[in-house]
């Protein structure tokens, strides 16, 4: 199929002919061999003489058999040696030898198996070559051919076509043999396939194919509708002048037409399918039409070349550079083929001149389909890889803005928030040495909020840190629900009563650090604005759904202090977009006894909302 050979098949090339033309001395020597000591022992068994050859001629073949495995190994396939019955040594340990079934294997193979494989392998690797230096010198040695011996109008341009073909696949051709020698011996050599199965084969595709992320033209909508319109019309014009003009049957015509025209269809989506079934249709259409060559253009009617290249076409656009390379070289090689096999006496000039016009009009127009098909795939690509950049670069530029907007946030955090709340660490840290007469409550009064200062300073650089840094969130230390108890021991110290029922859950990164802020919010919002009130906490699991639940009574009457510390209000927004960012609900207000509640519920698992 890859008939223009790479760098990679031509580097294999060295290895398969080795393989190759090792493997039919070697057989040819084993036949010579082991096939006499075979026939002689089996002659002589009835002797006892047999008996006794019959493990020389067992020992012979597995060692053949073990030459061979060390052939597939230099050519690439990764094989072990074979497992044979342990043998004793002495005569009685040669006669156990007749008991392995592995080396009377061994013996069928080299002696029976392999000479016809090597054989045709060898042969036809030699045919191929031959053809293809005789193709390619007829100019040279043609001339000292009697004039009569073969007379076809411009016969050295066929010759070197021929000649050109074979050469070009002769690598393919080469490497096929060679699999086929390994895809049979390997399997009844008897040793594991340890490495890669056949890793010569892994370089048969072109080393340029495209990966994943490369852009390639890919068929839409418009295209195949495209594509199947200019089929339609080819195969309504097609039809009526197939049957008229080359008096072809019209059933017959009609397949010929719509299996030609269904080519260029399926060889948008499969290339296989297009370059197979558009040689079928060129050459039923020639058989066809051939009764008629005499009276009209053969064997390429104008439409038939008009359906072929519209596959050479979508070949070319669609996918890879020797899909169209081998489809075009088909409709070269029929006609190649048609101009072998027409007499010329039966041509009105006598002569191939209107079938050899025919065949290079052929050849010259679907060549230059092929170089704009190709020129129309490569500026599709170029197009796309520009379209890429473009995306690439924008999508970096907006990360250089969301870098610098969030450098911007953090020095604005830096020099406001995080030198207020250093001052407060600094202040309560130093007030037993500052203040006098400080008795031990005030004292650890100060050193609890020196702690819930250097507390909130960590927190604060390490959120400094993330807006700071190109990471993401999930690489970065966060908070969970583990931490919740810690949270909720930090908020008693500030002397709140607090009762908490905490489920030990196992939940998802992002799950614990928002269940974690909406307690701490609610846990703020308690402090604040209902300070000396009880205080429930509740973290629990119910149906996959994680539960917290944060109720404050009312204040008490009695507290002098009933003035609320202002709040900016964005705590509880900034709860409601985290959880519902996770597909969860909040729902928060007060309580009849003039208290209030946090209710969150957030899915531990499922997909989050579009």
């Amino acid at each position: 199929m890859f008939l223009v050979p790479d760098r990679r098949s031509l580097r294999r090339l060295g290895p398969d002919l080795a393989l190759l033309f090792t493997g039919l001395p070697l057989t040819l020597l084993a036949a010579a061999l082991l096939l006499p000591l075979a026939a002689i022992s089996a002659a002589l068994a009835i002797l006892w003489v047999g008996v006794l050859l019959f493990p020389l001629t067992l020992t012979l073949s597995s060692v053949f058999a073990r030459w061979d495995r060390i052939r597939l190994r230099r050519w690439g396939l990764g094989i072990s040696e074979a497992r044979y019955r342990p043998t004793e040594p002495g005569a009685r340990g040669q006669l156990r030898r007749l008991g392995d079934p592995r080396r009377w294997l061994d013996l069928v193979l080299e002696g029976l198996v392999a000479l016809p494989i090597r054989v045709l392998t060898a042969t036809a690797t030699l045919a191929w070559a031959l053809g293809a230096l005789a193709g390619l010198g007829y100019a040279i040695w043609g001339r000292l051919l009697p004039p009569q011996l073969w007379e076809v109008p411009g016969q050295w341009a066929l010759a070197l076509v021929a000649g050109l073909l074979l050469a070009l696949t002769l690598p393919a051709v080469v490497h096929l043999l060679a699999r086929f020698d390994a895809v049979v011996t390997a399997p009844l050599l008897g040793g594991e396939v340890t490495g890669p199965r056949f890793p010569a084969w892994s370089g048969s595709m072109p080393a340029d194919l495209p990966t994943s992320s490369e852009p390639v033209p890919r068929e839409t909508a418009w295209s195949r509708m495209t594509i199947a319109f200019l089929a339609f019309v080819l195969v309504v014009v097609a039809w009526p002048v197939t049957a008229v003009v080359y008096d072809v049957h019209p059933a017959v015509a009609m397949v010929v037409t719509t299996a030609a025209g269904a080519a260029a269809v399926a060889g948008a989506r499969w290339p296989w399918a297009g370059l197979s079934l558009s040689a079928v249709a060129a050459l039923a259409m020639m058989l066809a039409t051939a009764p008629a060559h005499q009276a009209a253009p053969w064997p390429w009617p104008v439409t038939a070349l008009l359906a072929h290249c519209l596959t050479l076409a979508v070949l070319a656009v669609f996918h890879r550079w020797y899909w169209v390379l081998s489809a075009w070289s088909a409709g070269a090689v029929l006609t190649l083929v048609s101009l072998l096999v027409t007499d010329s006496s039966e041509m009105p000039d006598g002569t191939l001149r209107a079938v050899m016009t025919n065949g290079v009009v052929l050849v010259a127009i679907s060549g230059g389909v092929v170089l704009l098909g190709l020129t129309a795939r490569q500026w599709i690509l170029v197009r796309g890889q520009v379209e890429r950049a473009r995306t690439v670069s924008a999508e970096e530029m907006r990360r250089r803005r969301e870098l610098e907007e969030r450098g911007r946030i953090a020095r604005e955090l830096h020099d406001v928030v995080a030198h207020s709340m250093s001052v407060i660490t600094v202040q309560a840290g130093t007030a037993r040495f500052r203040l006098q007469h400080l008795d031990e409550a005030t004292v650890s009064e100060f050193e609890d909020i020196a702690a819930s200062s250097r507390q909130a300073l960590g927190e604060m650089r390490a959120l400094l840190a993330i807006l700071r840094t190109e990471d993401s969130l999930d690489e970065m230390p966060m908070q969970g629900l583990d931490d919740v108890e810690d949270l909720v021991a930090s908020s008693r110290s500030t002397g709140a009563r607090i009762t908490a029922e905490l489920e030990e859950v196992q939940a998802p990164p992002t799950v614990g650090l928002t269940g974690y802020r909406a307690v701490q919010e609610a846990l703020s919002n308690a402090l604040r604005h209902a300070r000396g009130a009880e205080i429930e906490v509740r973290v629990r699991v119910r149906d996959s759904t994680l539960v917290i639940s944060v109720l404050n009574g009312p204040p008490p009457a009695s507290d002098p202090l009933q003035d609320p510390i202002p709040g900016a209000g964005l705590g509880l927004a900034g709860t409601r977009e985290r959880v519902r960012a996770l597909g969860g609900s909040v729902e928060s207000g007060p309580t009849p006894d003039g208290g209030f509640a946090l209710r969150v519920r957030i899915p531990l698992a499922g997909p989050l909302p579009g």
